[in-house]
């Protein structure tokens, strides 16, 4: 199946601003791109780019005053199957553990796991180890949080949005992945677009979600605890320890975001 994919976010700069952009869909997701995924800028101005130390594709760009609008309308092929599930995979002993997956055990800005060492423990630890421990996490976080865009905070941590409970997909995520991190289950944060294909209406606007992958029998693995069950549609952008490892705009200076649309539309395919 195939998905229209886009955003347009509409800023107004009062001074030229330095601006970082992570809105290309994830390498890992190229090869599926029907049309080419542009960054587009009302007015345009220069672009560079480069990947960051997680591999994520970032645009840096300077925003002169005044409007701008920041865009794309691309399509995107889907395989139409529902998130996998893996429920034998097993938890890989810490010693066992390819280096790269070992910066995804530690705390970090928005995940402080090592505040929540003793809960998880106590929450989690009978709980078997590997998929049905982190999915045990997934089912508690998701009955836990009480899910509203008013919620919404940017510097909420994880042990806050514990001790809150509410928030928004972010903190799902972040509470997930700290309590992952707690029992040694190396836990990254993702964020990307989520269709509503195969959910009944009425439908919520389109936004940029979040979940997150755990290391478990030798591969990553996507939950989302968010939802907490097995969506179609999800297309990622961006992996880090944290959400503020893949903002989708970083802005060095004063900035007023006026407008905010992001749309995943599943495109009728004919008979």
């Amino acid at each position: 199946m195939k998905f229209r994919v886009g955003y347009e976010l509409q800023y107004e700069f009062p001074q030229p601003t330095p601006a970082i952009l992570m809105l290309n869909i994830h390498f890992s997701r190229v090869s599926d791109l029907a049309m080419p995924d542009n960054l587009l800028l009302s007015p345009s101005v220069p672009v560079s780019g480069y990947r960051d130390v997680f591999g994520n594709w970032c645009s840096r760009i300077v925003a002169p005053a005044g409007r701008m609008v920041i865009s794309s309308d691309f399509i995107v092929r889907d395989s139409g199957l529902p998130d996998p599930v893996a429920p034998d995979a097993w938890q890989v002993p810490v010693e066992e553990l390819p280096e790269e997956a070992l910066v995804f055990l530690l705390a970090s800005r928005f995940c402080d796991s090592d505040r929540l060492l003793d809960l998880a423990w106590t929450l989690f630890g009978s709980a078997k180890p590997g998929w049905g421990r982190v999915q045990a996490i997934c089912d508690f976080v998701h009955q836990h949080i009480t899910f509203g865009y008013e919620h919404a905070r940017v510097t909420r941590t994880a042990t806050e949005a514990y001790e809150e409970g509410r928030g928004v997909c972010r903190d799902y995520a972040h509470l997930a992945v700290a309590f992952c991190r707690a029992l040694n289950i190396p836990a990254r944060y993702c964020t990307g677009y989520l269709s509503d294909a195969g959910t009944p209406p009425p439908l919520p606007e389109g936004d940029f979600a979040a979940w997150f992958e755990a290391y478990l029998g030798g591969h990553w693995h996507m939950f989302d605890p968010r939802n907490n069950v097995p969506r179609i549609g999800r297309i990622l952008i961006a992996q880090g320890r944290d959400a503020a490892d893949v903002a989708i705009t970083t802005t060095f200076g004063p900035n007023t975001l006026q407008s905010f649309r992001v749309w995943t539309d599943e495109i009728a395919e004919p008979p």
